[in-house]
């Protein structure tokens, strides 16, 4: 099974952030759209939209248990790493983003054809899947 066999079951929305809003208002689209993870975005006029990294809830953990109350008004590019953003293609198996995932201790990745952000998947997506793939029944052969 392949990363696109899942996005193909979600909604086509990908919530975003730009780095230089704070951790109140990524908290809030958090929220508002029932996600515990974003897709940052650094607009900037000579690159158009580009994914620079992920902004989860355990960012806004961090971030108030460093910082106190005063950890709302930091900037998302604060609290991320933009060196090397960890991302998948729709062509990936599941097994390749699993392993990825793992390797990097992430549960969000994004997933970018093209050179286009087409999508998110989590470790819960995989595991939703790899579930209804192991409950299908087996036909065997009498």
């Amino acid at each position: 099974m392949q990363v696109g066999d899942i996005l193909c079951k979600k909604t086509a929305r990908v919530v975003t952030v730009r780095m230089n809003e704070t951790v109140a208002i990524a908290a809030q689209l958090m929220r508002a759209s029932n996600i515990s993870a974003l897709v940052v975005k650094d607009v900037v006029r000579t690159e158009g939209n580009t994914a620079v990294g992920m902004f989860t809830e355990r960012d806004v953990v961090r971030a108030i248990a460093e910082h106190g109350a005063a950890g709302v008004n930091l900037k998302v590019s604060q609290l991320i790493s933009v060196q090397h953003l960890v991302s998948c293609s729709s062509t990936d198996t599941l097994e390749q983003v699993r392993y990825l995932m793992h390797r990097h201790h992430i549960r969000h990745l994004p997933v970018i054809d093209n050179y286009s952000l087409i999508g998110v998947i989590s470790m819960r997506d995989i595991a939703t899947a790899l579930d209804e793939v192991a409950a299908v029944p087996t036909v065997s052969a009498a």
